[in-house]
C-alpha cells in the first residue's frame, strides 16, 4: 500500500508539472522551426565567409593567383588540393550550409511574412544570393547538382549540364529583378549587405548580370551581348557608393574570417610573391616608399625592417623568415582608408565598382553597345580601386607608360586583365576566374607544383564516396574530373 501511494504522488507531480507530455519531447536548443530572416542572415554569412576566407581548407585562390605565397606548409601554393580536401568544404558550404538554408528561408516567408510585397521582395533577394552562389560552384566544378541539388528525396542527385545551369541561372536573375519592388518592404537590418534597400538590390543584380554576361563572351558572343546590353541599360553600379559589402564585427564570433585565419588562429606563413609585387612595380630588392602603385602599402605590411618585399612563388617550406617579407595587412586606421584586411572588422566585398568598370571597358572593346570608350571604362575602373582603397587620387598612376591605356603593351583585353588582376587583390577567386576566361596574366606554376596550373576543382571525395554513379558520370561528360579540365566559358 505503501509503494502504490508514493507512485501516486509521482504521478501527481508529473500531472502538475505538465498536462501535455508531447513537449517532453520538445529540445528548446535545437527548434523545429525559425523565423525565415533568421535563415536568411545566417546563409548570407555564410556565403560571404566562403567567398572572402583565406582558409588553407577552402578559399586558397589567392595562393593560386600568387597574390601570396606560404612560408613552411606549401600544399595550397603548390596546388596540391587534395591534402586539405578544399572541394569537399566548399561544397557543404555552399550546398548544406548557404543554399539549404536560403531554400528554407524562402519556404518559411509563407508563412511568417504576412505582407505579401514584402514576401515578394525579400524572396527575389534570397533567390538573386543563391544565383549568386551557383555562379562559384558551376564556375568552380563545371558540372553539378542543380535541379535535384536542394529536394531531399533526392538523397543521390544527379549533375547538370554546367552550360545549361548557366543560361538557367540567367533566367532566375531576370526574374528576380522584374519581381523586386521599391515601394513595398523588404529584411531591414536583417540584411547585413544593403539593409533591404531594394533599390541597391536592384542595382547588384543587374551587375552581377553584367558579370555573368562578361564570362560568356568567348563561348557564346550573341548570348554574352544580349545579356551584357540589358544589364547596362537597366542600371549597374556607377561609384563605389554601390558597392556590395558586409558588414562584419569588431568582436567575435562574427568577425572578418580574413582576421580569424590569420590573426586570431596566430598562423605566421602567408606573405606577398615577388611576382604579385613585381605586377605592383616593386622591385625584388624591395622598396620603402615611394611607390608606383598607390595601393602597395595597402595591400601588405613592411617586413621587420620597413621594407615592402615579396618572396618567389614557392620557395618557402622553411627556408623563408616570415618577418622578413610583406605580410597581408595595411593601415588600420587612415583618413580615406578602408583599413587592413587583417581588421576584425573589414568588410567583405561581394561586388565592387571596380569590377564593373572593368567589365564595361572589356565590353566596349568587344564591341558591344555600351556607351563610354574602353580607355575610359578602364581608367574609371583603376580610379575606382586607388580611391577605394586609398580615399587619393589614380591621376599620377594613370600616367605611366605601363599603365596608360594608350602606351601599355598588350592586346585590350591584356591590359585589361592585367590591372584587374592587381584590382582584385584579396578576391583570390574572382581573379582566378578572369584569369582563367582572358588567360593573363601568365602565371608561372611554382617549381614544386602538385599539378599544371588548375583551371577547376576537382569534385568532392564525399561525392564519389556517396554519389558514385552521378559522380563518374559528370566527370565523363566535362572530359575527366582533373584539374586541368577546362570549363564551358574557359576557351582558348
Amino acid at each position: 500500500m505503501k509503494k502504490i501511494s508514493i507512485i501516486f504522488v509521482l504521478v501527481s507531480l508529473l500531472s502538475a508539472c505538465t498536462k501535455d507530455l508531447t513537449k517532453l519531447n520538445t529540445d528548446p536548443k535545437n527548434p523545429g522551426s525559425v523565423p525565415s530572416y533568421t535563415l536568411f542572415t545566417n546563409a548570407q554569412r555564410v556565403l560571404t565567409n566562403t567567398v572572402v576566407s583565406a582558409s588553407v581548407n577552402s578559399n586558397i585562390f589567392r595562393l593560386i593567383e600568387q597574390q601570396w605565397t606560404e612560408t613552411q606548409y606549401l600544399n595550397e601554393t603548390n596546388y596540391q588540393l587534395p591534402s586539405r580536401r578544399q572541394p569537399d568544404l566548399l561544397w557543404t558550404q555552399f550546398y548544406t550550409n548557404t543554399l539549404i538554408n536560403f531554400e528554407k528561408a524562402k519556404e518559411f516567408m509563407l508563412t511568417d511574412v504576412a505582407d505579401a510585397g514584402t514576401r515578394k521582395n525579400e524572396t527575389a533577394i534570397t533567390d538573386i544570393l543563391e544565383v549568386y552562389a551557383y555562379y562559384y560552384l558551376v564556375t568552380t566544378f563545371g558540372n553539378i547538382p542543380y535541379t535535384q541539388a536542394l529536394d531531399i528525396t533526392k538523397p543521390f542527385p544527379v549533375y547538370d549540364d554546367q552550360k545549361t545551369i548557366y543560361y538557367a541561372l540567367l533566367t532566375r536573375l531576370d526574374a528576380d529583378i522584374a519581381a523586386l519592388d521599391p515601394a513595398a518592404g523588404s529584411f531591414g537590418s536583417s540584411d547585413l549587405v544593403y539593409a533591404g534597400d531594394i533599390g541597391q538590390w536592384t542595382k547588384f543584380a543587374n551587375t552581377f548580370k553584367l558579370k555573368m554576361g562578361i564570362l560568356l563572351a568567348d563561348v557564346d558572343v550573341a548570348k554574352s551581348k544580349t545579356v551584357v546590353e540589358a544589364a547596362v541599360k537597366a542600371g549597374v553600379f556607377t561609384s563605389n557608393a554601390d558597392n556590395a559589402l558586409y558588414n562584419y564585427d569588431t568582436t567575435p564570433p562574427n568577425t572578418n574570417p580574413i582576421w580569424v585565419d590569420l590573426v586570431q588562429s596566430q598562423r605566421h606563413d602567408f606573405i606577398a610573391t615577388t611576382e604579385f609585387m613585381a605586377a605592383l612595380q616593386v622591385p625584388a630588392t624591395g622598396v620603402t616608399s615611394g611607390f608606383a602603385d598607390p595601393r602597395v602599402p595597402y595591400y601588405f605590411a613592411p617586413n621587420a625592417a620597413g621594407v615592402y618585399i615579396g618572396a618567389p612563388n614557392g620557395s618557402g617550406n622553411g627556408s623563408l623568415v616570415y618577418s622578413k617579407y610583406s605580410l597581408p595587412s595595411g593601415p588600420l586606421l587612415t583618413p580615406g582608408s578602408i583599413g587592413s584586411v587583417t581588421n576584425p572588422g573589414f568588410k567583405g566585398v561581394l561586388l565592387d565598382y571596380s569590377e564593373t568598370e572593368f567589365n564595361l571597358a572589356e565590353a566596349v572593346s568587344r564591341g558591344f553597345a555600351v556607351s563610354g570608350t574602353t580607355q575610359s571604362h578602364y581608367n574609371a575602373a583603376i580610379t575606382a580601386s586607388i580611391s577605394y582603397w586609398t580615399g587619393g587620387s589614380a591621376a599620377t598612376y594613370l600616367a605611366l607608360p605601363k599603365v596608360n591605356f594608350a602606351t601599355a603593351t598588350g592586346t585590350d583585353l591584356q591590359k585589361i586583365a592585367a590591372q584587374e588582376y592587381l584590382a582584385f587583390y584579396n578576391r583570390g577567386w574572382d581573379a582566378w576566374t578572369t584569369n582563367r576566361r582572358l588567360d593573363y596574366p601568365a602565371l608561372v606554376p611554382p617549381e614544386n607544383a602538385y599539378s599544371a596550373f588548375p583551371v577547376r576543382f576537382t569534385y568532392p571525395i564525399s561525392e564519389q564516396n556517396v554519389n558514385e554513379s552521378n559522380f563518374s558520370k559528370a566527370g565523363a561528360a566535362i572530359g575527366g574530373d582533373k584539374v586541368t579540365t577546362r570549363l564551358f566559358f574557359d576557351v582558348k
